[in-house]
């Protein structure tokens, strides 16, 4: 272990959805830590992917731009093999792009699941497996799966959504196995109650609900969230894999 074990001098990483919430705080942290960071996202979100960019250069920091829809399977690899030559390699992934509807479950249509778990965990896996083709092959790599406290502590009205978190998990787990042998390691977060745009559109009944359940009282921040993706990114944990990492200020404690 080096002597900045929190540090990620000379690493480049893949942010995906990485231009607004917890994929930004994620960037920001992960450029703060020494890691050239390739910030990707949607076509239409290409001003918020320039805006990230900026201000992680302005900063000291070292961000390229990338379109990147994780449904288009077949652009996964070519975008990553471009990134690994533009940037000069591919040691971290962090999937983080995600979406949700909430609708009871009886009235959840084909489309609606369809949207949701090909985003979040079939998404997830491409990245993955074209980012680990890199890491494998280098013998070193980290790649941390966005979660969701929901994996393990559900809620109503969210059926796509949880299956897909508790799918990552297991995803997690599966892929952790595979591939630590060959210097990689897989790991997840789970967010508990967090301020992003996806949560912008909460109801007062909704919040007050929230807050009521919730031990720490409030949603969390995106930055609060970030630090531990540094931590698992990092040589500190070396030999943590397989892991889902709760943070969720106390929610599934109660």
């Amino acid at each position: 272990m080096t002597s900045t074990p929190f540090r990620l001098d000379g690493k480049v990483a893949i942010v995906t959805g990485a231009s607004q919430g917890i994929g930004l705080a994620i960037s920001v942290a992960l450029a703060d830590a020494g890691a050239a960071v390739a910030v990707t996202n949607l076509s239409s979100k290409q001003a918020d992917i320039d805006a990230l960019c900026t201000q992680i250069t302005s900063a000291g920091g070292t961000a390229k731009g990338y379109v990147l829809d994780i449904t288009d399977t077949p652009s996964i690899k070519p975008t990553f093999a471009r990134i690994s030559q533009e940037m000069g390699g591919l040691d971290i992934l962090v999937n983080n792009a995600g979406v949700r509807v909430n609708r009871p479950s009886l009235e959840i249509s084909e489309e609606d699941w369809d949207v949701v778990l090909n985003v979040n965990l079939r998404g997830t896996f491409f990245c993955a497996q074209a980012a680990a083709a890199h890491m494998v092959a280098q013998s070193y790599g980290r790649i941390i799966n966005v979660a969701s406290q929901l994996a393990v502590s559900s809620s109503p009205g969210r059926a796509p959504y949880v299956a897909s978190k508790g799918g990552i998990v297991s995803l997690t787990q599966t892929l952790a196995l595979e591939w630590i042998r060959d210097g990689v390691t897989v790991n997840a977060i789970g967010p508990g109650p967090t301020e992003t745009p996806l949560t912008a559109n909460s109801t007062p009944a909704n919040e007050a609900t929230l807050m009521a359940r919730s031990p720490l009282g409030r949603r969390q921040t995106p930055e609060e969230i970030a630090g531990s993706v540094v931590f698992l990114a990092s040589d500190a944990a070396n030999t943590i894999t397989g892991h889902h990492l709760l943070i969720d200020g106390g929610w599934t404690a109660g």
